[in-house]
């Protein structure tokens, strides 16, 4: 009796690849990204702020004078080259500039400058809430 040759057997991963691909698209849209580090800001008061969209760039500036433009800490001196590098999204979404309310008013008046020097003229400050519980003057 003459024997049978055999197939070899093969093991199809084209199902078990796109199950990964799946998985990984799941995961990837229902994660959501912390992108900021926490920082101790305390944004001054405003009754009369509007809601606005969030804009790709945002300067912080600290209590102590110390500038934030992304995930990068910067000096004042290194402030116009950061904003330099972000110019065009700036001058196409805006900037927002959050300050602490104990940052010294010329901390601010720095990177309202450097931001003008760079084109940037669609620029709005953060701030909160007026809370209620303020007696309003007349």
């Amino acid at each position: 009796m003459p024997r049978t040759r055999r197939d070899p057997v093969e093991v199809n991963l084209t199902p078990l690849i796109d199950v990964v691909f799946l998985l990984l698209i799941f995961f990837m849209v229902s994660t959501t990204f912390e992108t900021r580090q926490a920082l101790e800001l305390e944004l001054p008061e405003s009754a009369s702020g509007l809601a606005a969209e969030a804009s790709p760039v945002t300067l912080v500036i600290t209590a102590e004078g110390r500038y934030r433009l992304g995930e990068r800490d910067l000096s004042a001196a290194a402030l116009g080259d950061a904003l330099a590098a972000e110019a065009e999204q700036a001058r196409e979404h805006g900037l927002v500039v959050e300050a602490d309310a104990r940052a010294r008013h010329a901390d601010v008046v720095r990177a309202l400058d450097q931001a003008g020097l760079q084109g940037i003229r669609q620029v709005r400050i953060a701030t909160t809430e007026a809370s209620s519980t303020q007696a309003e003057t007349p």
